[in-house]
């Protein structure tokens, strides 16, 4: 977990009964996420995991527009066990994921849950989401101002539809809210910090480790900017830029490669780099540094030559250095980003 509120309850359960887990099912929602979530929530229960003579922790239900059949986002059925109208106050309420198309997300599409979104979070409720669900959490205002995360895949987009949201996709678990009752998990599988989180908040640590071994659950605690991939802007207008950025794609190795790109272009080299920042937000040997760490980052992943070649392959002589440079851009050293991300050699052919 990276970056978040402490837990706030480490010993035991905070409520005398069960608290009521509303998961929200829209058409837009991804299977995998939906079902993990109240699976794991729910195997407290079903394996017999909480404390003696506690009640369960949660008691979960998915909840949707109309209770009854819904196909999802990847064409697989559920059933919505409970419609939202004839909930009037729930404890918890989670988002899971949800696919966005090539349009992106479509606002106003469900005027009915986002209306009791916001009522529920007016009367209390912790307000969750996992990876892309903030899409639809955002649609009701009350993450405007506020920190939150979302995968990295949709971070413009996301900025783009909701630019009052401060976004931050390198992190697991943001915590905000006066009362701290909005939590958003960032990418994909990071559902489990999120799971977990809660399972701690309000169960106890010693029950949320017990799941996490149970399911061979991970707390992301390097964070999610190991996981992004650099991909430069390149939809600024600026074209002398775009065509220095096609350049140095395929030229980053060199010896001096920002000296030789301002040559190439028209433009003096004071201007080039007040032009380059402008255009794509970071300073040119910046840009430079993210291209040789991207390309560093495939080389650990696909083969096995020595992180020293690969330092002297991407336009790195001093080794020390590109090790310093690669550990303060992905949160990993190149030994430990090799360990986590490498095929396994059984699954080679």
């Amino acid at each position: 977990m990276n970056n978040t509120a402490p837990i706030a309850d480490q010993t035991g359960p905070t409520a005398v009964s069960p608290l009521h887990v509303s998961l929200v099912a829209l058409p837009d929602a991804v299977i995998s996420t939906l079902a993990g979530i109240f699976d794991v929530m729910n195997a407290i229960t079903l394996m017999g995991m909480g404390q003696p003579n506690r009640p369960a922790p949660f008691h979960i239900e998915i909840v949707g527009e109309a209770p009854g059949p819904l196909t999802l986002a990847s064409d697989v059925p559920i059933t919505v066990q409970r419609g939202i109208d004839t909930i009037e106050s729930t404890d918890i309420v989670i988002v899971p994921s949800v696919l966005l198309g090539a349009q992106g997300w479509h606002k106003n599409r469900y005027p009915q849950l986002v209306a009791w979104l916001e009522l529920m979070h007016t009367r209390g409720a912790l307000m969750c989401s996992a990876c892309s669900g903030i899409f639809l959490l955002a649609e009701t205002g009350m993450f405007d101002g506020r920190e939150a995360t979302v995968h990295f895949g949709y971070a413009r987009a996301f900025a783009a539809s909701y630019p009052a949201v401060p976004i931050h996709p390198e992190r697991v678990l943001v915590i905000s809210g006066l009362r701290e009752e909005l939590v958003s998990s960032g990418a994909s599988m990071s559902w489990h910090d999120l799971v977990l989180y809660l399972i701690a908040r309000y169960a106890g640590a010693t029950i949320a480790q017990e799941v996490a071994r149970l399911f061979a659950l991970q707390w992301h605690q390097d964070g999610l900017t190991p996981y992004i991939m650099f991909e430069g802007s390149t939809e600024h207008g600026d074209g002398e830029i775009l065509a220095a950025q096609h350049w140095l794609a395929e030229h980053f190795s060199l010896a001096n490669p920002v000296e030789e790109m301002i040559r190439r272009s028209a433009l003096a080299e004071r201007t080039f780099k007040r032009h380059f920042a402008s255009a794509t937000g970071l300073t040119p040997i910046a840009y430079v540094q993210r291209l040789r760490i991207e390309d560093a980052k495939r080389r650990l992943e696909r083969t096995t030559v020595s992180v020293d070649e690969i330092s002297w392959r991407i336009g790195y002589e001093d080794a020390a250095f590109f090790r310093r440079l690669f550990k303060r851009i992905t949160g990993l050293t190149p030994s430990a980003y090799r360990k986590r991300f490498r095929i396994p050699s059984f699954a080679q052919r």
